[in-house]
């Protein structure tokens, strides 16, 4: 566009939010990831569609940014410890050595695939390892969004693990590509004990800002309500949380600059100060959770409609058939060898889960924001990595993002049991000793008993709504029960049920 004013911005802007609301909204009906169509009406709306220009590396990698810390805290408060317990440790290996082993093996091949002389792509060992390094991390926020939208819950623990190891290899993937980047603008001098220490820094000052933050940020707050004498009155409720929340993201771009002026990974700080106020009490939990999903829904949609801009889809035609080999090999060979070679010392994790966590190696935004910074380094050859990451990138959400639950059904992975009460808009006090989980009835639930009376639920445990398609019915003994109800159930919890005298 010749004239761009700040009037035509909006106007543009605008037009592309509702284009990709409304567009997205059938998306799920052909299970498509919604985050994709966003991306498709970015590059239908950009230089090789409406002709809307836009290729400022700097401005979209500075948007990146802030949209990537949005997320990954957002990522962070929906992070509950006592769901990531007993994975803990595989999340943490996965985001970490299997995000190395996916970097070094398809560096590996694409090396490989640079000596051949049909091929036009040539690059050197490093500059390949920088190209997988780009894209070494997954992204669930598709993968949860067609989950959740169709009330998918899986067994074996494996969401809470994919959970922490989307929200915890984006700082892995990070540091392996500014690492290399530093390596090849440096000659190579860039010595192995460097590297090292590098990463013990970066993960090390990360994460010890991310705890402290926290902890300041939930000081600043106790602080706030103080001050605000009259913030626990209903009529300022409302306004005490929007003042908490808007606090709360102003803690989260603090926690990345000031960690990042550190020598620490401020993405890692952020994803670590979410954990710390999800498992937090704060005041209207629930209020400040919707704020914070509604933030990164638009961190997302913004993302991925500026990315579609800047690419042009001329260009992917070039690198089409190099990068389709490659989208193939991380599918097919590298992302399952790395989890089955990271996994393997952990045999409680069945052959049915690995093969599962292989196939949801979705990559997302997080890559191709990645794949700016060799451009803004000056790296030769960043364009065509560039072009290879968005392809990769449209391979892997059209491949696997349509095949998530496809592939758990077909491993026997998804489990009726799901502890999500969203469908119920209800929420508990902290300091209730009860929590909240929901059930959907199959004809095996029904078996032996079609009534709550005759269903004999564990002790402590109460139905209070029964969720039916669209209606709401208030229980009682005697209400007949159909396949496909979702029970919402209050539950005592464990830790406070009288012990042995």
């Amino acid at each position: 566009m010749e004239l761009i004013t700040s009037e035509n911005i909006i106007l543009i802007g605008s037009i592309l939010l509702i284009a990709g609301v409304l567009i997205g909204k059938s998306s799920y009906r052909f299970g498509l990831p919604l985050l994709l169509i966003f991306l498709l009406v970015g590059m239908a709306f950009g230089t090789d569609g409406v002709g809307i220009q836009f290729s400022n590396m700097h401005s979209a990698q500075f948007i990146g940014m802030i949209a990537l810390c949005i997320i990954l805290f957002s990522g962070g408060m929906g992070t509950r410890l006592s769901a990531i317990r007993p994975v803990i440790v595989p999340g943490l290996i996965l985001s970490t050595i299997g995000v190395l082993l996916t970097a070094l093996l398809t560096g590996l091949f694409i090396w490989w695939l640079s000596g051949m002389d049909w091929t036009n792509i040539h690059f050197a060992f490093i500059p390949s390892l920088l190209l997988a390094a780009t894209m070494s991390s997954t992204d669930s926020a598709s993968v949860f969004g067609i989950l959740g939208s169709q009330k998918v819950g899986l067994r074996n623990h494996l969401r809470p693990m994919l959970e922490l190891e989307s929200g915890s290899n984006d700082p892995m993937a990070y540091m392996l590509t500014i690492i290399l980047i530093e390596t090849i603008t440096l000659g190579g001098e860039l010595s192995a004990g460097s590297i090292i220490l590098e990463l013990i820094l970066q993960f090390g000052v990360g994460a010890t800002g991310g705890f402290l933050m926290g902890k300041l940020t939930l000081w600043l707050i106790a602080v706030y309500r103080r001050i605000d004498a009259n913030a626990q009155s209903k009529e300022d409720t409302g306004q005490a949380t929007s003042m908490i929340s808007i606090l709360m993201i102003g803690a989260v771009f603090f926690t990345f600059a000031a960690t990042t002026a550190l020598a620490g990974n401020g993405y890692l700080a952020v994803y670590i100060c979410g954990i710390v106020l999800g498992n937090a009490t704060l005041p209207n939990h629930r209020g400040i959770t919707k704020f914070l999903d509604g933030m990164t829904w638009l961190a997302q949609i913004v993302v991925f409609l500026m990315l579609g801009l800047l690419v042009n889809p001329h260009e992917m035609i070039d690198v089409a058939a190099v990068s389709l080999l490659i989208g193939i090999f991380m599918i097919l060979i590298g992302r399952p060898l790395s989890i089955f070679l990271t996994l393997a010392p952990l045999h409680k994790i069945s052959l049915r889960s690995k093969a599962f966590i292989s196939w949801v190696g979705l990559r997302g935004a997080v890559p191709i924001i990645f794949a700016t910074y060799p451009i803004v380094s000056g790296i030769e050859g960043a364009g065509q990595i560039f072009n290879i990451v968005f392809f990769i990138t449209i391979l892997s959400l059209l491949i696997q993002g349509t095949t998530v639950i496809t592939a758990a059904r077909r491993l026997d992975l998804i489990s009726t049991d799901n502890p999500d009460n969203e469908d119920f808009g209800v929420e508990l006090a902290d300091e209730l000793p009860t929590s909240l989980q929901t059930l959907t009835l199959t004809p095996d639930h029904l078996a032996k008993a079609t009534t709550l009376r005759d269903m004999q639920l564990p002790l402590g445990n109460l139905v209070i709504m029964i969720r039916r398609g669209n209606r709401y019915i208030v229980p009682n003994g005697t209400r007949n029960l159909q396949p496909g109800d979702t029970l919402l159930i209050i539950k005592e919890d464990s830790a406070n049920k009288p012990g042995k005298v």
